[in-house]
């Protein structure tokens, strides 16, 4: 058994898709994402990061897309960037209540932490403790403090997921959830994938809906055998075509039909 793989991008919003680039030409604006919804299985909510939307914005984003297309969000810059975790229970809150709009359309909420901000136990605890246990959470981490097996196991006392970033500063696979997220920006020294690193990650997002470990690099492996996991893989690349193109070439490679 093998959980789902989505795959997607990160927004949806981009001039460089237009003309045929990713979107149709002639394609307007407000059906972009109606477009989008149905060459891919899933995308990331970013501007929820920049400010507060309301709960007709997501409303309305749902009822653009397919029946088992799912958005992921990400948090709120008030809560990792400028409160830096501390003092988040009216901001978690507004943001929670918000995205509730997107109903069955919601698979999970990614935390971006800014790269200054260091490891501390107390504060992750703290904050962990207050994210709801009824929707899939992840944290992506930019400073390698968190390289820290102290972290994983909060991650896993929480089952909130480690975003595997395939970064130089980040590799690290380490599995910390009953499901995996993934914000991919392209291979080391590149802002995308060729053909051969599409493959690499096909076999890897295989490996992880079966609770395997992908290759990589490792801080404390979970012991035990691991479940079955449903995994999101995003396409980040700052060069704004690629985006699109590596998320298709994944979705070929693994057989994925998203629904029309």
């Amino acid at each position: 058994m093998a959980g789902t793989i989505r795959t997607g991008m990160a927004g949806w919003v981009f001039p460089e898709w237009r003309g045929g680039q990713f979107y149709p030409e002639g394609l307007k604006q407000k059906e972009e994402l109606h477009w989008a919804s149905r060459a891919v299985t899933s995308i990331e909510i970013n501007a929820t990061f920049y400010q507060n939307q309301k709960p007709a914005s997501f409303e309305n984003w749902a009822s653009q897309t397919p029946e088992n297309f799912v958005f992921t969000v990400k948090g709120h810059q008030q809560v990792t960037h400028i409160k830096r975790l501390k003092d988040v229970d009216q901001p978690l809150e507004f943001f929670f209540n918000s995205i509730e709009s997107l109903g069955d359309r919601l698979g999970a909420v990614c935390w971006q932490l800014p790269g200054n901000l260091k490891f501390d136990a107390e504060r992750i605890e703290a904050f962990l403790q207050r994210l709801p246990k009824t929707i899939r959470q992840a944290i992506e981490v930019r400073s390698k403090t968190y390289a820290d097996p102290v972290f994983l196991d909060l991650l896993r006392a929480h089952n909130v997921a480690l975003v595997i970033s395939d970064t130089a500063d980040w590799p690290y696979v380490d599995q910390t959830a009953d499901f995996t997220y993934c914000r991919l920006q392209g291979a080391p020294g590149s802002d995308h994938y060729e053909p051969a690193g599409l493959d690499a990650w096909a076999a890897n997002f295989k490996a992880l809906s079966t609770g395997k470990l992908p290759s990589g690099e490792t801080i404390a492996p979970a012991s035990g055998t691991q479940p079955q996991r449903d995994v999101f893989a995003f396409f980040v690349s700052t060069d704004k075509p690629n985006a699109p193109v590596n998320a298709l070439g994944i979705q070929r490679r693994l057989g994925i039909k998203p629904t029309a």
